[in-house]
């Protein structure tokens, strides 16, 4: 994960997915890049939700 921020995560990204696998368990995918991922990795195209926006400028985090 990206140190500078904490927000800066696939979970936070708008192009996260996340599937209920019918075997058991989640199945996370990155909708942009067209794999699986993890809620806590971390890429250079981290687009951020519009409400991590938002929680992001009240703390003051570009």
């Amino acid at each position: 994960m990206n140190k500078e921020s904490p927000f800066k995560c696939c979970a936070a990204c708008i192009h996260f997915r996340a599937y209920k696998n019918p075997a058991g368990g989640m199945k996370y995918m990155c909708s942009r890049l067209g794999f699986e991922t993890r809620p806590e990795y971390s890429f250079d195209c981290f687009t951020p939700k519009e409400n991590v926006i938002k929680l992001m400028k009240k703390r003051g985090i570009n």
